[in-house]
């Protein structure tokens, strides 16, 4: 099942963080603790940056560098007028495609 989840999940991640920077803004570690504790425990921390780094390249985020007790300055992450777009044409796929495969399920029964 492992291996399912996983492939599910890249399609879906982008808009799952999204959702998550809807809510308050975030950086790279927070939003991986975040996932981990509504259950997603095999992600990878990585995946998430690779994602934030694609998210900031196509404009769906705005970026704010604040000062860390612990390092370098961490890379904040809030969504933008283009991310809420992206996240609202996000939540509309997301409803299409439950309500036909929930139908496709309901029909096994």
């Amino acid at each position: 099942m492992a291996n399912q989840m996983t492939e599910m999940l890249k399609g879906t991640l982008e808009g799952i963080v999204l959702a998550i920077l809807a809510k308050q803004p975030a950086y790279g570690y927070e939003i991986t603790a975040l996932l981990r504790e509504r259950g997603f425990s095999d992600l990878v921390e990585g995946t998430v940056y690779a994602l934030l780094v694609r998210v900031e390249q196509r404009g769906f985020v705005d970026v704010e560098k604040v000062p860390s007790e612990k390092g370098p300055p961490r890379k904040v992450f809030s969504i933008n007028g283009q991310g809420r777009e992206q996240l609202d044409e996000f939540w509309r796929t997301w409803s299409f495609l439950a309500e036909r495969i929930e139908q496709l399920h309901e029909g096994e029964k």
